[in-house]
């Protein structure tokens, strides 16, 4: 039997075996330090053992080895004995943070999800989630700390898309947000176009956190809800704008293109669809970030997937609409699809001609 033959210069090593097999490890030192409040801590200036013990309740013993393990993942700086926030821990991990995420535990590393990776070989098996109730199942209550969890990460993408619309342009948008979740990327445009009307849909209990975040913003009185399921539910129609923001990874292309069809009937004519999606280049191995989604979706649910671009174009061209194109929104790893339905004339839409 014949062997593989190792890059030139580059000997077989197991380095590689052993840091996936041990990769666990991160996640659990990450989610320890921000249970014990380690990285606001450090920003007070705590930056010794002994005072970050005082500061964490903890032993002095236990914060030294993790802060050290933090250091060589690249989460703290450490100088001498004292230990320093990296610009990624002091943005998003220091609680005093605008945009502080350490919320996203409580949803991430939640048992609902990661419950679907114990038996990763079976899923691999049958070719989709083992676990008995799927992340997409009716009124998973999952999606209500989803909402509550998660939207100081989506804030950043929210403000890129809202200005890749062009909500300060100010048309009189109607603006439906399918599985609105926090509800931040219909209220993003609403407060950047003090003329656009929001409907949001979701199931309920999901809908009181966006309701909430909608009176926090100021937009309450051009927010409303829609409660209950995309596939189900009355959108009525004439709407300048749809927003499908990380929805359509969970389902098939034929459940897709289903849905897109529901849209594209309550789109007027000259109406967009944008779309936030992580995703792959065509080869699907690259950028490291949309490629490595398709594995969550596996672990979660039946038979979702991180679809590449031209997928995604194929599900809207059979849906009716006549011409998606692709957006990078750096700095995240996701990407904004803009989908156009044809106006009364046979043009395509632009950000002016909307509304």
């Amino acid at each position: 039997m014949d062997h593989a033959v190792p890059a030139a210069g580059r000997q077989p090593s197991p380095e590689r075996i052993f840091q996936m097999l041990n990769a666990y490890q991160q996640t659990a030192a990450l989610k320890a330090a921000i249970e014990l409040d380690l990285f606001t801590a450090i920003g007070e200036g705590n930056v010794s053992p002994q005072a970050l013990a005082k500061r964490c309740s903890a032993a002095e013993r236990g914060v030294r080895i993790l802060c050290d393990y933090l250091v060589v993942h690249g989460m703290l700086d450490k100088n001498g004995k004292a230990y320093g926030l990296t610009s990624d821990a002091a943005a998003f991990l220091d609680r005093r943070a605008p945009a502080y995420q350490g919320t996203l535990t409580k949803f991430l590393n939640s048992p609902d999800l990661m419950d679907g990776f114990k038996d990763l070989a079976a899923a691999v098996r049958k070719g989709g989630t083992v676990l008995k109730r799927e992340a997409v199942a009716p009124q998973n209550p999952i999606w209500v700390e989803f909402a509550r969890s998660m939207a100081p990460m989506m804030a950043l993408p929210a403000e890129l898309v809202a200005k890749s619309l062009g909500a300060e342009a100010g048309h009189d948008w109607k603006v439906l947000d399918i599985a609105a979740g926090h509800g931040l990327f219909g209220i993003t445009i609403a407060k950047h176009n003090p003329r656009a009307r929001i409907v949001a849909l979701d199931w309920a209990k999901v809908l009181e956190v966006a309701t909430e975040n909608a009176r926090k913003a100021g937009v309450a009185d051009r927010h409303s809800t829609i409660i209950g399921s995309a596939f189900e539910a009355d959108f009525g129609n004439g709407y300048d704008l749809v927003l499908l923001t990380n929805f359509l990874h969970h389902f098939d292309e034929a459940t897709n293109i289903g849905l897109l069809m529901k849209v594209h009937a309550a789109l007027k004519p000259g109406g967009r669809v944008a779309t936030l999606e992580f995703v792959p280049n065509e080869d699907r191995v690259s950028p490291p970030v949309p490629a490595t989604f398709s594995l969550i979706m596996l672990g979660e649910t039946e038979h979702g997937d991180a679809y590449t671009f031209s997928e995604l174009d194929r599900m809207f061209s059979k849906a009716g609409f006549v011409k998606s194109e692709i957006h990078q929104l750096p700095p995240t790893p996701e990407q904004l699809i803009l989908s156009h339905k044809q106006d009364g004339r046979g043009r395509l839409s632009t950000a002016g001609d909307v509304g």
